[in-house]
């Protein structure tokens, strides 16, 4: 990887991007930037603003709870660049510190955070660059050893809030983030410019930053990188007023009633401590969290932990940008695309696509992170669709408490016959126990059903993985269902599912 200078913010404009401008006012979406012909609930990634930016952010922690490669990825470069910061503000490299800090800047190019207009020059990142230093180098909770993820600061260290913690995330995994970008630009057909700045890429073998030139899609003459919907959230996972609130109060609210203390007041229900004599007393604030955390660090070990078993669900689309609510999207112009789509092999790529644009909507935000012909067995085997099972509520995460089911696959087959026994062991033979062993075949409803589901039972009982068939009627329902109750429920999906093991 060769190293250039970054040049994002110089010239960009003459690197391609001809689409006429429009006049500012009202927004406009990436997908209606790019004419993708699709709405928030049918695409990947955050359909933001390219006008403005967007009020959400990454949230490290969501990256953390999704059980991809490419997630996987990202934790493990975030991880390693923070802690080469600690290593180097706990050995007093103040020189290294400011190195590892001195390319971080707000990035524009992924439209999120607070308002931050057009992209500024590189004195704006020096001094990001210099807060950060010297909030961290200050705060005990580094000193001390306590600190140990990204996250973590937002609950100690005065200065970094969620829009910093993002801004750092986005700097960090910005490699991996553009891999996301040119893979959602080949699938959505969204022009790509050669030879575009990466800006700073941290190199986690080497321990550097560094740069070059790529693929990228422009906006008005400047780069944009595309970020999964499913990774942000309006506040992070790890709050300081909920760490305060809900975990250190009621730590110095025991501790007062164990000593029985000034605090303690007398009630004819039993002994109270309020909590604004709590307040008064201890003091509120990052700093508070800190010092009582310090002295005890078993409250900071049960907050990590909560947050482990019980991780933030991911935006549902009336939160998101650009999505549209219950009442203002057309589910039945979207089924349509699906029902309308002629059968046959010469049609299979549209009807693969159409099937994809309406289970992503239907589907999120329990499965999240569609990926089309999602490579196994080093390539030679793809699966037509392979879902992340994220849920938190419903069928799909009690199948995921009781069933091996991190990912859920699908297998579109736009046929004019009877599916037969090589459909069926074809989605077999992608379910493995680390993949997960749970698939729906979309098909266009030729054959008997009772057979279909005789086929499915058998895989079942020899445990060879649970196939859930749905046909055009099939989708239909679902979405009938989607109309009619606000949320999906897939009722249709669970009495099948109930079928194969009962």
């Amino acid at each position: 990887m060769g190293v250039e200078p970054d040049r994002s913010g110089d010239n960009v404009h003459e690197l391609g991007d001809h689409r006429p401008a429009r006049a500012r006012g009202g927004e406009m979406r990436v997908t209606e930037y790019f004419n993708i012909g699709r709405s928030q609930r049918e695409v990947d990634f955050v359909d933001v603003d390219v006008d403005s930016d967007t009020l959400s952010f990454i949230d490290p922690r969501a990256l953390s709870a999704m059980p991809t490669p490419w997630a996987h990825n990202c934790v493990s470069r975030i991880q390693g660049y923070f802690q080469v910061i600690l290593d180097a503000l706990m050995d007093g490299d103040t020189r290294r510190a400011k190195y590892l800090l001195s390319t971080l800047r707000e990035p524009n190019e992924t439209h999120l955070g607070y308002s931050k207009g057009r992209p500024r020059g590189s004195g704006v990142g020096e001094k990001i660059a210099a807060e950060i230093y010297e909030a961290l180098s200050a705060s005990s909770a580094v000193r001390t050893g306590m600190l140990q993820d990204l996250e973590e600061a937002a609950l100690f260290v005065p200065g970094i809030g969620p829009d910093r913690v993002s801004d750092l995330a986005v700097n960090i995994i910005r490699g991996q983030l553009i891999d996301f970008t040119q893979e959602a630009c080949e699938y959505y057909e969204i022009p790509m410019v050669d030879s575009v700045p990466s800006g700073p890429v941290w190199d986690s073998r080497r321990k550097r930053w560094e740069s070059y030139y790529t693929q990228l899609p422009l906006v008005y003459g400047t780069p944009l990188i595309l970020v999964p919907k499913s990774i942000v959230r309006r506040k992070l996972q790890f709050d300081p007023q909920d760490y305060y609130t809900h975990h250190i109060l009621p730590f110095l609210e025991q501790e007062e009633l164990a000593s029985g203390g000034s605090l303690v007041h007398l009630l004819r229900s039993g002994p109270r401590v309020y909590r604004r004599d709590l307040k008064l007393k201890y003091g509120v604030g990052k700093e508070t969290n800190t010092r009582i955390t310090v002295e005890n660090p078993e409250i900071l070990e049960n907050y990590r932990r909560l947050k482990d078993q019980h991780p933030q669900p991911a935006m549902d689309h009336d939160w998101l940008p650009g999505g549209e609510t219950e009442e203002e999207f057309d589910w039945d112009a979207l089924l349509d695309k699906v029902l309308n789509t002629p059968v046959g092999k010469a049609h299979a790529d549209i009807y693969h696509r159409n099937v994809e644009a309406l289970l992503s909507a239907l589907f999120y935000p329990h499965l999240t992170s569609p990926r089309r012909e999602f490579k196994i067995h080093g390539g030679m085997k793809r699966i037509d669709i392979a879902y992340v099972n994220e849920s938190r509520r419903g069928f799909f995460y009690w199948l995921s408490q009781h069933y091996p089911a991190p990912f859920v696959f699908i297998e579109c087959k736009n046929y004019g016959k009877e599916l037969k026994n090589p459909e069926f062991d074809q989605l077999v033979g992608r379910f493995s126990p680390s993949r997960g062993k749970f698939g729906i075949i979309a098909h266009r409803g030729f054959g008997d059903k009772d057979k279909i589901l005789r086929s499915c039972r058998n895989s079942a009982y020899d445990d060879h993985g649970w196939m859930v068939v749905l046909d055009d009627n099939d989708l239909r329902a679902l979405v009938e269902e989607r109309i009619e109750l606000g949320v999906s429920e897939f009722s249709l999906i669970r009495e099948q599912f109930e079928a194969l093991v009962n």
